[in-house]
Order: structure tokens, then C-alpha cells, then sequence
């Protein structure tokens, strides 16, 4: 854009920034609304011709870009609004003196509440705060449900794709093998259930690590758990790593980037 063509938007309302490298889009009124503001002294009528501009014509300030956004959001609310757990305030502060915003300084100034915990007042509630803070908090299960564990993991790949091809498999599993009580397997996967390598079928009250599901969607499986009362209380996994010799039929690239991984339900 021409600084011709920038000059003819500002008198009509519209300015383009550029701040430290990032492109904003506002409006005069905004950028003017604290009179005594650094901002207002420089696009004020006197003063626009000595801004200086970029390469395509738009205003620039020499300033943090990023934090810039808070300081146009400020502007154009005149209240200050942050994410939660921002920890950038001293610099945003130092970007508020810098544009003479001094009621934005102000609310800067002020640190922000502390979020407190709920105080202790036996020792079975300080059981039960560090239940909550140390993991997730699983319910009970409901009387006509039994409490239990199914473990569900999986082993594969990471196929990338070929000769400059877009098309990425990010995550290629050959078959989800699940593990646990049967009575709870069967309560939970239904027919998505493969039981067909499991030597000892037939009884509900035994364990077993053998069986496997149908189909290899892994949220699916995640699902039907979640639907169940199970929650997620572990997980772990290996890192990808060289298969060393590779079976016939078993892509060479793929090999190398072989993994396993479980995940520990619980329901209670």
C-alpha cells in the first residue's frame, strides 16, 4: 500500500500499524481516546506528517508488537483485561509508561489476587485436598457396577510420507490390545471385542491379557471407557526407536520409528 493510499485512510477514520513487526488495524478515535497519551500527541493533526512509515506505507512504532495488543484493547475498553496466569505485567507496565496510558499504569501497579486454597480443618479433609491437587478426581462407582482396571495399549508407527507427498499418516496402529478382568472387558467394549487369541474363553472371573479390539481407533476405545465410569489414572510409553532387524513385508522407514504405549483406566 502507498503512503498516499495510508494518508487517505487515516482521514477517514482507519490506521494501519505496524508495531515492532506486527500489523495492527485500528481506528483514530480509538488510538486518540487518552487525550494526555503518546499516542494521541502522535496522530494528532500536528503531527501526523513527521510518523514515520514502512515499506508499505503504514505507520510504525518502534515498540513490542505482541504486548501492543493489550495496549489497543485498553484503548478501546479503557479498562484492562488479562488472560489468566499472564506473566508478562512488569513489561506490559514498562509499554503502558512508555505510552503515557498512566491509569493503565495504575491497574498494573496493583498486583492481582492470590487464588487461595480452602483451609484445612481436620485431617480427613486434608486427605481429600490432596486427592484433588494430586490427580484426578474419580467418582464411585455406582452400586450395580463393579470397580476395576483395564489396561488398553497399543504398538505402532509413525509413517511419514513419501517422495514430497502431503499425505502424512501421523499415527499408524497395527491392532489395540486390551488387558484387565473379562467381565469388565466384555461390560465395556461389547462386540468391538476380539477374543478369538484368548486360549481360555468362556469365564468372566478371570484376568486376561490377550484380547484385543476389532478396530484400531484408540478415541473410540477411549470413549466406551469414559461412557463406563473409567477414568485415565496412568500412562506410559516408549520413544520411537530403530526395530533393528526388520521382518519381511515391514517397511524399512517405518521401522525406525516404532513405539508402544499404555494407558491405565480405573473405575471405582
Amino acid at each position: 500500500m502507498s503512503a498516499n493510499a495510508n494518508s487517505n485512510s487515516i482521514d477517514h477514520g482507519i490506521v494501519e500499524l505496524n508495531v515492532g513487526g506486527v500489523m495492527y488495524t485500528t481506528s483514530l478515535e480509538t488510538l486518540t481516546k487518552q487525550p494526555d497519551s503518546l499516542l494521541a500527541g502522535l496522530f494528532g493533526d500536528k503531527s501526523k506528517s513527521k510518523l514515520v512509515r514502512d515499506t508499505k506505507g503504514k505507520y510504525f512504532i518502534d515498540r513490542d508488537g505482541v504486548l501492543f495488543r493489550y495496549v489497543l484493547d485498553y484503548l478501546r475498553n479503557l479498562r484492562l483485561v488479562l488472560p489468566e496466569n499472564f506473566h508478562e505485567r512488569d513489561r506490559l507496565k514498562q509499554e503502558a509508561e512508555y505510552y503515557k496510558l498512566s491509569d493503565m499504569v495504575t491497574s498494573l501497579s496493583i498486583s492481582p489476587k492470590p487464588t487461595h486454597l480452602p483451609p484445612l480443618t481436620s485431617s480427613s479433609a486434608a486427605s481429600g485436598l490432596f486427592t484433588q491437587l494430586s490427580g484426578p478426581v474419580v467418582p464411585p462407582v455406582s452400586g450395580d457396577r463393579s470397580s476395576g482396571y483395564i489396561t488398553v495399549g497399543y504398538r505402532g508407527t509413525f509413517a511419514f510420507g513419501r517422495d514430497g507427498l502431503a499425505d502424512v499418516k501421523f499415527r499408524k496402529l497395527s491392532r489395540i490390545i486390551v488387558s484387565g478382568k473379562v467381565s469388565l472387558c466384555r461390560e465395556v467394549f461389547k462386540d468391538t471385542l476380539n477374543e478369538s487369541r484368548d486360549p481360555d474363553r468362556g469365564e468372566s472371573d478371570r484376568y486376561t491379557g490377550r484380547f484385543f479390539l476389532k478396530h484400531t481407533f484408540l478415541e473410540q476405545a477411549f470413549d466406551m471407557l469414559q461412557e463406563e465410569g473409567f477414568f485415565l489414572v496412568g500412562c506410559c510409553g516408549t520413544g520411537t526407536n530403530s526395530a533393528g532387524e526388520v521382518k519381511p513385508g515391514l517397511d524399512t522407514e517405518e521401522a525406525k520409528w516404532q513405539h508402544y504405549n499404555e494407558f491405565v483406566f480405573e473405575r471405582r
